[in-house]
Formats: C-alpha cells, sequence, structure tokens
C-alpha cells in the first residue's frame, strides 16, 4: 500500500513537470497564430508550403498562413495570410516562399518595397516568388555534368 502511493505521488510529480514543459515550450517558441489583417498572395507553385507556418520579415514572425487554396480560372496557387495589425506592409511588397532548411519545411518570407500606400485588409501582394526545388536543380545539374563528359569523348 504505502509503495503505491509512493509510485502515484512520483507519477503526478511527473506528469506536472511534463505539463509544465510544454506549456513552457509553446509559449517560447512563438507558435501561435497572429490575429491580424489578412492578405494573399499568388503562386505558380508552393512546394509544401502549408497552414500553420509562419509569415516572416527581417526574420522576424509577423504572420501565419492561414489558407492555401487553388484559382480555378489561373490555375495559380494563392496563399492567405494573418499579419499582426502593428506591421503595415508596403503595396509594393514580394513573397518569396522560403525553406527553413535543406531537411524541409517552408516559411514565407515578405520583403517590403518603398510605396508610401499600404496594403489594405483582404489586399494582394503582386510581386511573388516560388520556391526552388532542389531535385530539379540537382537532376539539372547531373544532367549537364553527363552531358559534358559525353562531349568531351
Amino acid at each position: 500500500m504505502n509503495r503505491s502511493v509512493i509510485e502515484t505521488v512520483l507519477g503526478a510529480i511527473v506528469l506536472f513537470i511534463a505539463g509544465f514543459f510544454l506549456v513552457f515550450s509553446y509559449n517560447t517558441a512563438n507558435v501561435r497564430t497572429v490575429d491580424g489583417y489578412h492578405i494573399s498572395a499568388n503562386f505558380p507553385g508552393i512546394g509544401g508550403l502549408s497552414v500553420g507556418d509562419e509569415v516572416q520579415l527581417s526574420g522576424v514572425k509577423v504572420g501565419t498562413v492561414t489558407g492555401v487554396t487553388l484559382d480555378q480560372q489561373t490555375y495559380l496557387a494563392v496563399v492567405k495570410m494573418s499579419i499582426d495589425p502593428d506591421v503595415k506592409l508596403p503595396k509594393d511588397t514580394a513573397a518569396v516562399i522560403s525553406s527553413t532548411s535543406l531537411l524541409g519545411g517552408r516559411y514565407m518570407s515578405l520583403e517590403p518595397g518603398a510605396d508610401e500606400d499600404y496594403l489594405p485588409e483582404g489586399g494582394v501582394i503582386q510581386y511573388t516568388q516560388a520556391p526552388q526545388n532542389l531535385e530539379q536543380l540537382l537532376g539539372k545539374f547531373i544532367f549537364s555534368m553527363q552531358k559534358d563528359e559525353s562531349s568531351a569523348e
């Protein structure tokens, strides 16, 4: 009986510590969604960008990707974002989908322009750049190396 009480208390302590670390990591990891004004951008390809990914400006999280859909008329991917209301983006802002590492993971990087007017609620970013596909780049490189070797013979 005495042993079972000790095991129960130790189990409760472990659960409390695990819960504390979960809350701590959630607060410090900055994974919360940003509630703010909504804008969108059209891309020919999004390369794995998904809902919940970060929107960054100069490496600082300023928003969250809230939706990814396909425009049925243009066949472009429409990426919807929620941007912190304290961040005002010029109308000539560029959106670039970037990779967090070689192992994958994407985020939206915003590069502000110099326009004096700002993007309104529901505005569309005109200047976009789709992500580079690493497999395609490697394939082109390997194919060009094989071509060079065969022409050298």
